[in-house]
């Protein structure tokens, strides 16, 4: 069997790939411009966009020892990436060492099983509905707030609840990270991808919300028949799974702990935990009595914190009564309802969720009885046991640094437009929805690709008879798809890191599935051109 090359080596490769390029492609320039573009909050941000003319060759620029320095500049662009993964790492070593999540996880199962017994469940399979309305979940988050870099910190739950399933830690990924991502694709009101591209294309924030709609339907039941599919698949046969010697580490991991006596018990520091953590909840939501979630053009006030803050005081207090455990379990569900209403309304992003994952560690090793000291050490541990994952998020980011030094990056952009001008409608929406897609491969970020590209896009589209929404549309689904296998996504890097999965197993495993979805995104395109669909 021909051995897979180490995920390290195959980056390094692409790097030295890309610094190829800048000795084979010209040089050249847009001339940048800042303007204002409209938030769905009423606000405003400014930006810098090409102008669409204003394309210029200049001096070649090939890369040499650059392809070592573009490390270092990899590390510091992602550098908050690599904090985040590192911090969520040693948060949730110290959360497993109280196996609260294994004995949750046990507890799930065997209420599965319960179900299992009823005709209708039976039938119907409940593991296939607990994977689909998970993968809904994630899709919606997707679709609606972006959700990317988030599904980084759900990984580390979701793979040994597959795995504890019968399943592999692919499912597991999918799960959270794929679901998320399809959503992303095909979203309504993604406000990184949608609300950018239109402020910038000069179109109604989230307008065409109705195809929109209809396109992420199809695009996450198409992702979770795949992976249901795959599911059952691997079920029946463990032994075909890419990953079966991979998943070695988690299923004895699983059984180790399982099999290891749990004795269920109370601190009397955890209910100081609960009643101190209590009181800075109920300060928080005499604080802020009303949060603002802002969804598509549209906002409500809704009094979240005052919610939270009562669910916790109710649930935290069951909990301790049956065990410290469940009492840890309860602070993970709450930290994940604390991170969505943060991002939702009051804009956090990876710096916020790592000290919110941050805290939940050290609440629960202090919940647990742990010693600050041990606190210390099996935080340590755990950015120990995640750093592989962390540092290949850097080495990945500098092959971005490499083709932007290089000057190339606009040369490919100018010499698509040209071709584009000489071809026919649907072959130039074609060719605009190829370039968007293989552009992403090379830079993930869907705010500087929008940046780059719509200014050019809708200029050419004002020439035509397509719409700037189909433009738009191009660019949307060119952003999502390929974001599952393009190794410069440091998400994609740091979810398949802590998963242990090597990126040529999973790139090996996807790219099919990912052509398929291409395609789809191309056919889903075409009727904005004949048709006459609402906000097109």
């Amino acid at each position: 069997m021909k051995k897979i090359p180490h995920t390290f080596t195959i980056v390094f490769s692409l790097i030295l790939f890309a610094a190829l390029l800048t000795w084979i492609i010209p040089g050249g320039e847009f001339v940048r411009e800042s303007i204002s573009v409209a938030n769905a909050d009423g606000s405003t941000t400014t930006r810098q966009v090409v102008q669409g003319d204003s394309f210029h060759y200049v001096d070649r620029q090939p890369q040499t020892w650059q392809v070592f320095s573009s490390l270092f500049s990899g590390f510091c662009d992602k550098a908050d990436i690599i904090i985040f993964i590192l911090m969520v790492g040693g948060a949730f070593w110290i959360l497993n060492n109280s196996h609260a999540i294994d004995i949750g996880v046990m507890a799930f199962l065997r209420r599965v099983q319960r179900l299992n017994k009823v005709r209708f469940f039976k039938k119907l399979g409940v593991e296939n509905l607990i994977i689909s309305l998970i993968m809904v979940l994630f899709s919606l988050f997707g679709a609606v707030f972006g959700m990317s870099e988030e599904t980084i910190a759900f990984v580390v739950i979701f793979v040994p609840l597959a795995i504890s399933m019968g399943y592999d830690s692919i499912v597991g990924v999918c799960m959270c990270y794929m679901a998320a991502h399809i959503g992303f694709a095909g979203a309504m009101l993604n406000p990184f991808t949608i609300g950018i591209a239109q402020g910038i294309a000069g179109l109604p924030l989230f307008s065409g919300l109705e195809y929109r709609l209809v396109c992420w339907l199809l695009l996450t039941a198409i992702g979770i028949a795949f992976v249901l599919l795959y599911a059952n698949r691997i079920k029946r046969h463990p032994e075909k799974s890419p990953v079966y010697r991979i998943d070695s580490y988690w299923r004895e991991r699983t059984q180790q702990q399982s099999a290891e006596a749990v004795v269920y018990h109370t601190p009397r520091v955890a209910w100081i935990v609960y009643f101190l953590l209590g009181a800075v909840l109920t300060f928080t939501a005499f604080r802020f009595p009303t949060t603002t979630i802002a969804i598509g053009s549209g906002s409500s006030d809704i009094c979240l914190m005052p919610i939270l803050a009562v669910l916790f005081w109710l649930t935290g207090f069951v909990a301790l009564r049956k065990s410290v455990h469940f009492f840890i379990l309860d602070l993970l569900v709450f930290t994940v309802c604390y991170l969505v209403v943060g991002v939702l309304g009051y804009e956090w992003y990876v710096m916020e969720i790592s000290a919110l994952f941050f805290a939940m560690g050290i609440l629960s090793g202090v919940a647990d009885g742990q010693s600050a000291d041990d606190i210390a050490k099996l935080f340590l541990a755990g950015c120990k046991d995640i750093l592989s994952a962390a540092l290949v998020v850097g080495l990945a980011s500098g092959i971005i640094f490499i083709l932007s030094d290089g000057k190339v990056i606009d040369t490919i952009l100018y010499a698509l437009t040209r071709s584009l001008a000489r071809a026919g409608e649907v072959t130039s929406m074609g060719v605009m929805y190829a370039f968007q897609t293989l552009l992403n491969v090379v830079m993930p970020s869907g705010s500087a690709k929008a940046a780059l590209t719509m200014p050019i896009m809708t200029q050419f589209a004002d020439l035509t008879s397509m719409s700037r929404q189909a433009v738009v549309l191009a660019f949307q689904f060119g952003d999502g798809f390929t974001n599952m296998i393009t190794p410069t996504s440091g998400v994609l890097i740091g979810c398949l890191g802590i998963a242990r999965i090597p990126y040529a197993t999973w790139l090996k495993w996807v790219w099919k599935f990912i052509l398929f979805l291409i395609v789809v995104g191309f056919l889903l395109i075409l009727p904005t051109l004949f048709i006459p669909l609402p906000g097109f």
